[in-house]
């Protein structure tokens, strides 16, 4: 971490501090909602459903501010806006006041998420990014962990002391950031910012890759989805689907950085096609185990590897890759445009992983698995109109 120049220091503990804090609040707000507020369970689902929209949905805007404004005010923006937010979970009790606080603590990530990973990709020599990036994977992960941990203690008291922590974390991190983060002259502009969103657009093969990248957010979604169903299928135990969250992170803790370091001769178009291809593989073992019901329990445990593993060969090198389509002076822009499209094409293909799963849990994980390969073999699409830089 030291050998990174400042800026990506302060991001990589920013990193850290965000997903504490986000993790300390958001797994427990449906039940506050529901137990102790008494509010219904189809509007929990609308606060949450507005937090996630307010989020993907504003992905582009975060981008295109960070070129326009510099990612230094993007990024204490959101800081600054999710400090409000989450303070807002402690305050209020109203369903207005629930929405208000959804649509700002989700407008906080559409700005912090793309400036971040454009100032890590600007800042950070170009044979170092994938690392930084590895890094960046690990403290987020260690953030996931500590959060829900601190949440779970902090609720023993209240969920207003929960929040008003939360909304804490995140006000330190805006005060650090603007004392810290280097202040950029932002150059003007030469084209407007619907021509660069145009250029975006129109450039086919990282419209390809987004798309191919959609396989790596929708397998991610699978430790929220078939995995804890496998993982109770497998041990009639409820409670063992915390073990399938703490063998990925703990994998993922242990292994990231080391991967990173192993592959970074390898080309990066066939790195991440071979993590998309790991990721999806995994999900065969636990397809068949319903033939063979006394694999069941190992099944599981390869899938989440396979999964765990595949992400961290495919993840970095995915963000690595995303400014080479573009200038250094948009690279926020592709990075909005990245998610927006990724994004979306998860959701949609997470929701019919959902649909098969009433079908059979068997046929979900072929569908998982299909994903992964699928996606693998799309990033490695020959592309005739542009040369990726770092292939």
């Amino acid at each position: 971490m030291r050998s990174f120049p400042l800026p990506v220091r302060v991001l990589l503990v920013n990193q850290f501090g965000v997903n504490t804090g986000f993790y300390l609040l958001i797994p427990y707000l449906a039940t506050h909602m529901t137990e102790d507020l008494g509010l219904s369970a189809a509007l929990a689902g609308v606060v949450l459903g507005v937090r996630n929209l307010s989020q993907q949905g504003l992905f582009l805007l975060g981008g295109t501010a960070a070129d326009r404004l510099g990612v230094r005010g993007v990024i204490i923006a959101g800081c600054a806006f999710r400090t409000v937010g989450f303070g807002l979970f402690a305050l209020g009790d109203a369903p207005a006041v629930l929405l208000a606080a959804a649509v700002l603590s989700g407008v906080a990530g559409a700005l912090f998420n793309p400036a971040v990973r454009a100032y890590i990709s600007v800042e950070t020599p170009l044979p170092r990014r994938a690392e930084a990036f590895a890094l960046f994977a690990v403290y987020g992960q260690t953030g996931a962990l500590v959060g829900p941990v601190l949440g779970s203690v902090l609720l023993l008291v209240d969920f207003r002391l929960s929040a008003t922590v939360a909304a804490g974390i995140f006000a330190v991190l805006t005060v650090v950031q603007a004392l810290v983060l280097p202040a950029r002259a932002v150059p003007a502009a030469p084209t407007s910012v619907f021509a660069d969103i145009r250029a975006c657009l129109a450039n086919r093969p990282f419209l390809v890759f987004s798309a191919a990248a959609a396989g790596l957010f929708t397998l991610q979604n699978q430790l929220y989805l078939v995995l804890p169903f496998e993982a109770t299928r497998a041990t009639g135990w409820a409670g063992s689907v915390a073990g399938v969250f703490v063998l990925s992170t703990v994998v993922t803790l242990v292994g990231q950085v080391r991967i990173t370091k192993a592959l970074r001769d390898m080309p990066r178009r066939r790195t991440v096609a071979v993590g998309l291809g790991l990721m999806g593989l995994g999900f065969l073992a636990p397809a068949a185990s319903y033939a063979w019901p006394a694999l069941s329990i190992a099944a599981v445990v390869v899938a989440v590897l396979g999964l765990a593993v595949g992400c961290m060969v495919a993840q970095p090198f995915v963000y690595e890759l995303v400014p080479a389509f573009g200038e250094e002076q948009v690279t926020g822009t592709y990075f909005g445009v990245f998610y927006l499209v990724s994004g979306a094409l998860a959701a949609v293909t997470t929701v019919v992983v959902g649909w098969v799963s009433d079908l059979g849990g068997w046929l979900a994980c072929l569908v998982c698995a299909a994903v992964g390969l699928v996606c693998a073999v799309c990033v490695r699409i020959p592309e005739r109109t542009a040369t990726w830089a770092t292939s």
